[in-house]
């Protein structure tokens, strides 16, 4: 049992790691490749990214009240508000002892920003230019800031909750992220400070920043991170627990295990209402 347990554990490690390469070397690759359609001045993407911004910026110029509300919503979902909330983030998950989780956060932050402003600075592309400008940012123009920061945040707050709530909870976490950082990129364009091109290039180089961060961590801490998302687990849910068995095995008491054992004996536990969704599993 133990020995099946601990291949199973390895053969879970190995897919997850093989998935965050995955991750990061697939948006590496899209990022490259998009990269040199815009050094290279391609046509079909040079006129895609002037129809949209100067649509937008037509309509921005013509409704002022609407202007406002998107300037509101992108300076909401900016770096600085982005960053601060990854840094609560690591902070409570320091307090609560999860140690290499708060690590994979600030690390997320910390590569994110060396990552943004290297990637500016090689490419140096400049912003959209209008002669009656509605709004205004400084520094290079690709990738978007604002994309890839909102797309490093929204991921990561919803791998932190995912443990911790149902699967219609998951849906509904994915679906406020995914519209989130939609609509901020989308900000971005509307107010005519970034190309559309832009966006994707912050969302692809988010990307690679998540699979690497996270592969990374795996490679030097094998399996910490999975111990710390239980840790956080049995810290915030409820003090009355049910431990999933299946029906071959008699049901173990929850109160009789502590957080040390749940991690040595890496059980799945879940609240009643979660329980209530999934079919039996064996204990692992």
């Amino acid at each position: 049992m133990h020995l099946t347990n601990s291949t199973t554990s390895v053969t879970a490690r190995y897919r997850s790691l093989l998935r965050d390469a995955a991750l990061a070397l697939g948006c590496a690759a899209l990022f490259g490749l998009l990269a040199a359609l815009v050094t290279s001045h391609w046509q079909p993407l040079d006129r895609f990214d002037q129809e949209w911004i100067g649509e937008l910026h037509d309509y921005a110029r013509e409704h002022r009240a609407w202007t406002a509300a998107v300037q509101t919503l992108s300076d909401i979902g900016g770096t600085v508000t982005m960053r601060a909330l990854l840094g609560v983030a690591a902070v409570w998950l320091w307090l609560i002892g999860a140690r290499v989780l708060a690590g994979w956060v600030a690390a997320q932050t910390l590569v994110g920003w060396g990552a943004l402003w290297a990637l500016k600075a090689a490419f140096d592309r400049g912003r959209p230019a209008f002669t009656d400008p509605v709004s205004h940012a400084g520094g290079p123009a690709f990738p978007s800031g604002h994309a890839m920061a909102s797309a490093i945040t929204c991921a990561v707050l919803v791998g932190l909750l995912w443990y911790r709530v149902h699967r219609r909870g998951r849906t509904a976490a994915c679906a406020v992220a995914a519209a989130s950082v939609l609509t901020i990129g989308w900000t971005r364009i509307a107010l005519g400070v970034h190309w559309p091109s832009d966006v994707l290039a912050g969302w692809l180089a988010a990307g690679f920043v998540l699979g690497t961060v996270t592969a990374v961590i795996e490679l030097w801490r094998p399996g910490a991170l999975a111990r710390d998302v239980r840790r956080v687990n049995w810290r915030t849910r409820p003090r009355v627990q049910r431990v999933i068995v299946s029906s071959a095995r008699p049901p173990v008491p929850a109160g009789l295990l502590d957080e040390a054992d749940l991690d040595e004996a890496d059980l799945d536990y879940a609240t009643p209402d979660e329980a209530a969704d999934r079919p039996d599993e064996t204990v692992r």
